[in-house]
């Protein structure tokens, strides 16, 4: 099926038909200025200088090439140069603008060959009755001073086409520089995404689960459950109006939640004791302040860890240890669980890489993404004395290799 981005836009039509336009303007403009000229010339000159049809046939018929001369440079050039020569071979001089203009726009078009040949053709042919010995006919000093004007010539449109590389290279450049940053915003909003709505579902589907089974027998527990699972919407729309306003630029009026940290220690430790996980945390043991990025991955480690933990594990408690080490933040989360069950949807594999998984298959990844960001590795496994750990290591000092 096409659909609209597979079709020619009108963006594209309207810069074929300017170019178009552009083109067509040059050669009637090229054409006019050569008919002009040559009719100026002859009136100035009169009797035997006066200008034949033939003439200015060939003049209007090189003029108007031009249109084409994008399309075909080289057949526009070889046409040009004909109906040029022809020309002066009909009165001894001739306007030479329509053949500049094809002889650049060969340059350009990266025809080199064709170009430098056209020039040595024009050359030849107009010392070639001096070469011959005829009498009347170009002098030595026309013949070198014809010689340097073509090389100059030559000279100044390459000059113009390395320009035209270089410019050309440099928007690639710059084009290649967005890309690769809007896929690194990309994925960046990708793993936030990822830790608010896992995080935040899974206390709602564990909270919703309850209420079901325990709305008939203890409907003050299943009240308490529908409870929990209004508090955990709220905050997971707040987390993802935060994210999403990187995208757009509105509601600005809107709550905004404090931004995500290791302060906040307290808000994944409520969560996950609803999900039906008891965590026990020993906060950091440095005073020092941590950078803004590191301290946001510390915490996001932390929520995907614990959402594992209660998720995949099958264990009861889990222990969150922060400190600062080797000139980093070292983060480690284990749980007495049994592991990640292997199978659909979760992973058993210690992760350090991007290809390693956990729960719907992007867990570890995600979190070994962040810390590799920030110049950090991370390590995610079952433990030699029974259940899952997370350990990861963040350099608090951004200036460190």
């Amino acid at each position: 099926m096409t659909t609209t981005a597979d079709r020619p836009g009108p963006a594209p039509r309207s810069r074929a038909a300017r170019r178009w336009a552009l083109d067509a303007a040059i050669a009637v403009a090229v054409t006019a200025v050569q008919l002009g000229a040559t009719y100026a010339d002859s009136s100035r000159h009169g009797g035997a200088g006066q200008v034949g049809t033939l003439s200015y046939v060939l003049l209007a018929v090189g003029g108007a090439a031009l249109i084409l001369r994008r399309r075909y440079p080289v057949g526009v050039l070889a046409v040009v140069l004909a109906t040029t020569l022809w020309a002066a071979g009909q009165n001894g001089r001739a306007i030479y603008l329509a053949l500049i203009v094809a002889f650049f726009t060969a340059v350009l078009a990266k025809k080199r060959i064709a170009a430098i040949a056209s020039l040595v053709i024009g050359y030849a042919a107009s010392v070639w009755p001096f070469l011959m010995g005829e009498s009347g006919h170009p002098s030595a000093v026309f013949a070198v001073g014809l010689a340097a004007g073509l090389i100059f010539l030559l000279s100044a449109a390459e000059l113009i086409r390395s320009r035209n590389q270089r410019t050309a290279a440099l928007a690639r450049s710059r084009t290649e520089e967005l890309r690769r940053l809007a896929g690194e915003e990309r994925m960046k909003m990708a793993r936030d995404l990822h830790d608010v709505v896992a995080h935040n579902i899974s206390v709602i589907n564990v909270q919703a689960n309850t209420a079901l089974h325990l709305m008939d027998r203890q409907p003050e527990r299943a009240r308490l459950a529908l409870t929990t699972i209004n508090e955990v919407s709220k905050q997971a729309l707040v987390e993802l109006r935060s994210v999403l306003g990187v995208l757009r630029d509105v509601d600005e009026s809107a709550p905004r939640s404090p931004s995500p940290g290791l302060a906040r220690l307290d808000d994944l430790v409520d969560s996950a004791a609803a999900a039906g996980l008891t965590v026990h945390v020993e906060p950091p043991d440095g005073p020092a302040p941590l950078p803004a990025e590191v301290d946001l991955a510390a915490y996001r480690i932390v929520q995907e860890a614990l959402t594992n933990s209660a998720r995949h594990s099958g264990g009861s408690t889990a222990m969150v240890r922060i400190s600062q080490r080797s000139g980093g933040l070292l983060v480690e989360v284990t749980d007495n669980g049994k592991g990640r069950p292997g199978g659909s949807g979760s992973g058993s594999r210690s992760g350090s890489g991007p290809g390693s998984r956990t729960g719907s298959g992007h867990g570890i990844a995600g979190m070994t993404e962040r810390a590799k960001v920030l110049g950090g590795t991370l390590h995610a496994g079952p433990r030699p004395d029974g259940g899952f750990g997370v350990r990861a290591w963040l350099p608090a000092d951004r200036s460190e290799p």
